[in-house]
């Protein structure tokens, strides 16, 4: 039986967030008011989606299935932008975050939907946007760490490149170590919570759909899915990103060119 949560309730949760907030205030770490912008995000976010959702199911149509699909990774495309310490130029950096989330985490998805889960139709709301949402989350954070550490180390070792350069190595085999180290970047958090699901924790998948009723043996099999699907999307995106940035660090001529890439 599903225990329906109140207003009351969700007020009581909060109060744990405001208290992390002053703490953070009174420590003066400079991220109080982040925590409570983030909340505020959180609450109504989720409160529109649910209400979003709410008329999907009630009317469901593949062109609004594809509008809330291409606003999801538009807005995730972004977050990962405004996550990089040094900032990209935001045509360029946004062209390449949308691409590699379109490339891993949306053909993930539809493969998933059509030869997994079979749904009928394949874009009811009910799978589409619940498996997108999870997987751009996850592959959002992966390419955001992969990107970042890519260009970060990049800038701070462009000596180090540029001699090889001189040396006649090529634009790939002068960044190769650095875009392997990227990539360990970028899939370190998925692959910690494969490690650890199960054991340390139950992933949100599965718990909520104990939650709500599912049977535990069901609901392991589907949060098994998502933790395969994520992985492959994660992976995909990662190696998308950091392809297209290392071809953009270099002009025709393969010579290291920051201010075609940076602001």
């Amino acid at each position: 039986m599903l225990i329906t949560l109140t207003s009351f309730d969700l007020s009581l949760a909060s109060i744990l967030v405001l208290l992390l907030a002053l703490l953070s205030w009174r420590m003066h770490l400079g991220i109080s008011q982040q925590i409570l912008i983030a909340a505020v995000r959180t609450t109504v976010q989720l409160l529109l989606i649910g209400l979003v959702l709410k008329s999907l199911f009630a009317n469901v149509q593949i062109s609004w299935i594809m509008l809330i699909a291409t606003v999801m990774i538009s807005v995730a495309g972004w977050e990962i932008l405004s996550r990089q310490k040094r900032q990209l130029k935001p045509a360029y950096g946004l062209t390449i975050s949308i691409t590699s989330l379109f490339v891993s985490s949306f053909m993930v998805t539809l493969l998933a939907l059509l030869v997994i889960i079979r749904a009928d139709p394949w874009y009811h709301p009910q799978y589409a946007i619940p498996l997108l949402g999870m997987l751009l989350g996850n592959t959002m954070t992966g390419i955001a760490l992969g990107m970042d550490r890519l260009v970060q180390t990049s800038w701070q070792q462009r000596a180090i490149i540029e001699q090889r350069l001189m040396l006649g190595q090529s634009s790939v085999q002068a960044i190769e170590d650095i875009r392997r180290e990227s990539m360990r970047a970028g899939m370190i958090p998925i692959i910690n919570s494969m490690a650890a699901a199960g054991l340390v924790s139950l992933p949100g998948m599965m718990t909520g759909q104990i939650l709500a009723g599912a049977a535990p043996v069901e609901a392991v099999k589907y949060q098994i899915l998502i933790m395969f699907l994520i992985t492959a999307g994660t992976g995909f995106g990662v190696v998308s990103v950091l392809w297209l940035l290392s071809k953009r660090l270099f002009d025709e001529r393969e010579r290291l060119r920051f201010d075609q890439l940076l602001k």
